[in-house]
């Protein structure tokens, strides 16, 4: 084999060893101690009830089945993890526990008598982040049923009461 093949081949093993090596210098072995500095995201504001107090127009629509039907309620919160209620259109309000988790309010509801299945117990499971002056998440209602829970999960959105 000629010089200049082995220097070429030489050149090009060097080029891609080089772009190699640059490549990993960001891709680090987190075990090793050092993090990837892409993953380094900024980690997101935690959040606090008093960001949310005050009254909420809440949307809550099912992501699957043939039934999208809107369901529509007031969603009254605090600036503490007192005293936060839902309130659906003729219906008494509804209180919901309430935590704060980094940027989510975790919601727990119920058991109280379903706007969507007549008749029917359900208790309710959600979260919101603050979006865009938007509360969004979702919510994770479970029916009681004579046979297995019945679950539905719905997209909410809320938007601040005037």
């Amino acid at each position: 084999m000629s010089t200049m093949h082995r220097c070429t081949r030489l050149a090009i093993c060097m080029a891609l060893l080089a772009a190699c090596a640059k490549a990993d210098k960001t891709a680090s072995d987190s075990a090793a101690g050092t993090v990837d500095s892409a993953a380094m995201a900024p980690v997101p504001k935690t959040i606090a009830f008093a960001d949310v107090a005050g009254k909420w127009n809440v949307v809550a629509i099912p992501l699957s089945g043939a039934d999208t039907t809107a369901t529509r309620y007031i969603l009254t919160a605090t600036g503490d993890n007192t005293g936060w209620t839902i309130t659906f259109p003729k219906r008494a309000p509804v209180a919901v526990q309430v935590e704060v988790s980094g940027d989510s309010i975790i919601t727990t509801s119920g058991p109280y008598d379903s706007v969507r299945r007549k008749g029917t117990q359900v208790t309710t499971n959600g979260t919101f982040r603050l979006q865009d002056g938007k509360l969004v998440g979702s919510t994770t209602a479970h029916y009681k049923t004579k046979s297995a829970d019945s679950v539905l999960t719905l997209k909410v959105e809320g938007t601040k009461a005037m």
